[in-house]
C-alpha cells in the first residue's frame, strides 16, 4: 500500500461504522497513512435494522488488497460486550491500540409530535451510547497503560454533526444525540488528558446513506471532472491528522469539516448580561431579558437565522 506521508505508521486504529460512507473513507485513509485498522460495522440498514458481516469484511479486504493490514469486527458497539470486544480485537490482532474513531450511526427522522419513543431510544443508543461504550473501554485500556509506565499517544475522534451544533428540523432525536456527543467529548478530554489521551470531535458534511436522501440537492454528485465537494473522502484527512501523534496538544476541540474547508467551532460563550445584585421580580427579569436580547446576536440554526 502506498502512503503519502506515513503519518500513522506503526499506529493501530479502530473505526466504528466503517463499512460505508464516512467510516469507510476514514478507515481507508488511515490505512493509506500506515495504520493497521480494525473495521467495525454491524451491517445494519439505514434505519438501524438488520445486520450483515459483508460491509466490514469488504473494507478490511480492500485495505489488505492494497497492501495494508486490517481485520473486521461486526459486533454491536452499543452494548458493553460488543464495545469491549472491539478493543480486544485490536489488541489481539495488532498488540496495541492508538486511535479510536467513533462514527457509527443511523437515522429515524420524524417531527417531534410523530417521533416514537422507540425511534428516540434507538438513535440515542447507537449515536450516543455507541460513542460512550467504545470510548469507555478504550480509555480503561489507555489508563492502565499509563499507570504501568507506558503513557500512550492515544487519540479519539468523535463524530457529531451540524444538527448537534445548531439543531435540525425533523431530527430531534439525532440532534440531541449529536449534541450529547459534544458534551461527552469535552468531559472525556478533561478526564483523560493526564493519561496521554486526546479527544476531539468533528461535525462533517458529506454524501452518505444518511444525507444523500435527506439533503438530495446539496449532496448531488458534481459534473465529471469537477471537485466533488460532498465526497466523504474530503473529511478523512482531518480525521487522520487528529488520530495521529502529529496532533499533539489538540484536545477538547470541535471542528466542522466539509469539502475543502476546516472550521474550528467555538461553541457557547457568554453574551450580554445584567446583574442586579439581588433577586429579580418576574416583571424585572422579563424586562431585563428583553433588553439583553435586543443587544444579542441573532442565533444561527433552525430557530434563528440560517
Amino acid at each position: 500500500m502506498s502512503t503519502s506521508t506515513g503519518i500513522c505508521a506503526g499506529r493501530v486504529a479502530v473505526v466504528t461504522g466503517a463499512g460505508r460512507g464516512l467510516g469507510r473513507a476514514h478507515a481507508l485513509a488511515l490505512a493509506a497513512e500506515g495504520a493497521k485498522v480494525v473495521v467495525n460495522d454491524i451491517g445494519a440498514a439505514l434505519d438501524g435494522s438488520g445486520a450483515a458481516a459483508g460491509p466490514a469484511e469488504e473494507v478490511a479486504l480492500e485495505i489488505r488488497a492494497a497492501g495494508g493490514e486490517a481485520v473486521a469486527h461486526t459486533g454491536d458497539i452499543a452494548v458493553s460486550d460488543g464495545a469491549a470486544s472491539l478493543i480486544t480485537t485490536a489488541l489481539d490482532a495488532f498488540g496495541r491500540l492508538d486511535t479510536l474513531v467513533n462514527n457509527a450511526g443511523f437515522l429515524r427522522d420524524r417531527m417531534l409530535v410523530n417521533l416514537d419513543e422507540d425511534d428516540w431510544d434507538a438513535v440515542m443508543r447507537v449515536h450516543l451510547k455507541g460513542h460512550f461504550l467504545p470510548l469507555k473501554h478504550a480509555a480503561a485500556h489507555w489508563r492502565a497503560e499509563a499507570k504501568a509506565g507506558r503513557t500512550p499517544e492515544a487519540r479519539v475522534v468523535n463524530t457529531s454533526s451540524g444538527a448537534g451544533l445548531l439543531g435540525s428540523v425533523g431530527q430531534g432525536n439525532y440532534s440531541a444525540a449529536k449534541a450529547g456527543i459534544l458534551g461527552l467529548t469535552l468531559v472525556a478530554a478533561a478526564e483523560m488528558g493526564r493519561y496521554g489521551v486526546q479527544i476531539n470531535a468533528i461535525a462533517p458534511a458529506a454524501r452518505t446513506r444518511m444525507t444523500e436522501q435527506t439533503f438530495k440537492d446539496t449532496m448531488a454528485a458534481p459534473r465529471e471532472g469537477a471537485f466533488d465537494a460532498m465526497a466523504p473522502e474530503n473529511v478523512s484527512p482531518l480525521v487522520v491528522w487528529l488520530g495521529s501523534a502529529a496532533s499533539a496538544g489538540v484536545t477538547g476541540r470541535v471542528f466542522e469539516a466539509e469539502a475543502g474547508r476546516i472550521t474550528v467551532m467555538e461553541g457557547w460563550h457568554p453574551g450580554p448580561t445584567a446583574d442586579k445584585g439581588a433577586r429579580w421580580t418576574p416583571a424585572e427579569a422579563g424586562e431585563t431579558t428583553l433588553k439583553l436580547l435586543a443587544s444579542a446576536r441573532t442565533p444561527e440554526g433552525v430557530y434563528g437565522a440560517s
